[in-house]
């Protein structure tokens, strides 16, 4: 990413913004999220809620010194009187229990079904909380948050799921990745942050704001594209504005 992108993001997570990062398997997104994690003031108490622990942050006392690590439990055998399997624990279930640790941040790890919800709820706390899922692109990230929280039931409705998740997701940071080949004929992998889009109530066709912030640079780190006004509270953050209008001006997207 670019310095400017850099100053976003930390002023971002400092300012307590919800953040999807999204992307392809094997893109980085565990990666980014534990970076956008590490932002987060050493002895905040973080709860993370996983199907399966990925972020590690519990592993890491050296920059996280108060970690309650939640891993969901697949149950077996019959169902019980309340439709659970024998042995499940759920994510659900965790950021409930979560809510008698007194903690700063809830972090409800990878999105691929169900868990949209305790995403949700975590965001609504307004915590600052910061999840992954996959897709091609950030408004395709959208769109499959959308369709899992209606796969949940038929109580849950397009209009619902799109209003609940444009109120709570702040941010979609987009990742990328290609292959660069070395001299002596090995590739390498090359991530970089494709996309920033901003999330908002609006539209009243899909019923979401989408404001490209960083917009893709054709295979290089996304450049500054649009800021929304209500985001240039950043700056006070640690946002090098400044830079950002520069960055904007010199990519034509600034007048």
């Amino acid at each position: 990413m670019t310095p400017v992108a850099a100053s976003f993001l930390r002023a971002a997570i400092r300012a307590r913004l919800s953040v999807v990062v999204s992307g392809a398997q094997g893109y980085g997104k565990t990666t980014m999220a534990r970076a956008l994690c590490g932002e987060f003031d050493p002895l905040e108490a973080i709860a993370t809620f996983e199907t399966e622990y990925e972020l590690g942050l519990h592993e890491m006392p050296e920059r996280h010194a108060i970690v309650h690590a939640w891993e969901a439990r697949t149950g077996s055998g019959e169902r019980g009187p309340d439709g659970k399997m024998t042995g499940e624990f759920t994510i659900a279930e965790a950021l409930y229990d979560s809510f008698r640790f007194n903690v700063g941040r809830q972090i409800v790890g990878e999105i691929c079904g169900a868990e949209v919800w305790p995403m949700i709820k975590a965001m609504e706390s307004g915590s600052g909380s910061i999840s992954t899922t996959h897709s091609a692109d950030a408004e395709g990230a959208m769109r499959k948050l959308i369709t899992c929280a209606m796969e949940t039931g038929p109580q849950v409705t397009h209009e619902l799921a799109t209003r609940k998740l444009s109120e709570t997701i702040d941010l979609i940071v987009q990742l990328d990745m290609d292959h660069d080949t070395r001299p002596d004929g090995t590739t390498r992998r090359r991530r970089w942050i494709s996309e920033i889009v901003a999330i908002s109530p609006g539209e009243k066709e899909k019923g979401y704001a989408a404001t490209t912030v960083f917009a893709d640079a054709g295979g290089r780190a996304a450049l500054a594209h649009t800021l929304p006004d209500e985001l240039r509270r950043l700056e006070a953050r640690g946002f090098d504005l400044a830079g950002f209008l520069t960055e904007a001006r010199t990519n034509g997207t600034l007048s």
